[in-house]
């Protein structure tokens, strides 16, 4: 699986990597978590809200993003569009930043207080749809229990929420609830879309930092063995109307060949096939033959009169 047309997906892997390596080297992490006491409710640093989106807070978490997002974000963006897909985005960081700030509100008495960072509700957002709308290639069991090709990812998925309990399994539910109400049209988000400036400036100025999105090129057809041939004898254009058979092997047209006739009428005799072969040679005609030595002046008549024997 490439990129094709996933080039929305690709960059947000791409912020996602160099966000949250950046946030380690410079030692900024501790500023990337949503916690509701002290930093929102005593210092009022609301601008959390936001920035707990932008890295994640260790290197597994971050591996497991990234996995989610190539299998689950490039299948969403071809079924949605780049367009579609960039607007399901950010109305999914939206609607679960206020939602993860109603749930430490609500939650913090039974000890819900930190939230990690990192777009983990985005990125369960776009699991719902994918479990919506790609379907299962196929089904197997293991120790008699019946999964399917999606167990893998819902695999990865399930160590991405259980990562920082409780904080992590709240962002998690919280963006399944957010995939549920784009998906159930609750309310109306689902027709909203990026305005046309900031579709043209992103193609503009960020497409070109993504890179190419097109998938590796691949041959649709086998080398023909006569390629060694033509490699020995450079670039001259060698003109033959000998057999294949008889220009793989390299032999000339001597006694090779009417070794191999003999051999052949000696069979066709015991077989009783020499009737058979007898009465599907054609007999061409003058004017045909007159045509194609017109035609390849070079060729000799023989050569002429047994290719369309064998018409």
């Amino acid at each position: 699986m490439s990129f094709e047309h996933a080039s929305v997906a690709k960059g947000m892997m791409m912020a996602c990597a160099l966000t949250s390596i950046a946030a380690g080297v410079f030692d900024v992490k501790h500023y990337l978590h949503l916690q509701l006491v002290p930093h929102l409710s005593r210092h009022h640093q609301y601008w959390r809200l936001l920035t707990h989106h932008l890295a994640f807070s260790n290197s597994s978490d971050l591996l497991l993003a990234e996995l989610l997002l190539y299998v689950v974000g490039v299948n969403i963006e071809r079924q949605f569009g780049s367009v579609k897909f960039a607007s399901f985005t950010i109305v999914s960081g939206l609607v679960s930043t206020l939602l993860e700030f109603m749930a430490l509100i609500l939650l913090h008495r039974i000890g819900v207080n930190h939230i990690p960072g990192g777009p983990s509700a985005i990125v369960f957002s776009m699991l719902y749809q994918w479990y919506r709308l790609i379907p299962v290639v196929y089904h197997f069991k293991i120790f008699g229990m019946p999964l399917s090709n999606k167990a893998f990812t819902y695999a990865l998925a399930l160590q991405l929420a259980l990562g920082h309990v409780p904080g992590s399994l709240v962002s998690s539910c919280v963006g399944l609830f957010v995939g549920y109400i784009y998906r159930s049209e609750l309310i109306n988000i689902k027709t909203w879309r990026v305005s046309p400036i900031a579709i043209n400036l992103s193609s503009r100025f960020l497409l070109p930092l993504v890179g190419s999105t097109r998938p590796p090129r691949r041959f649709n057809r086998a080398r023909p063995e006569q390629l060694h041939l033509a490699t020995e004898l450079g670039d001259e254009e060698v003109i033959t109307t000998a057999p294949p058979s008889v220009q793989r092997s390299g032999r000339p047209t001597g006694e090779g060949t009417e070794g191999s006739s003999m051999v052949r009428e000696w069979v066709n005799e015991l077989t009783g096939r020499t009737g058979e072969a007898a009465a599907r040679i054609r007999t061409p005609s003058e004017v045909e033959i007159t045509q194609l030595t017109s035609m390849f002046p070079d060729t000799s008549r023989d050569v002429i009169v047994t290719t369309l024997q064998r018409r």
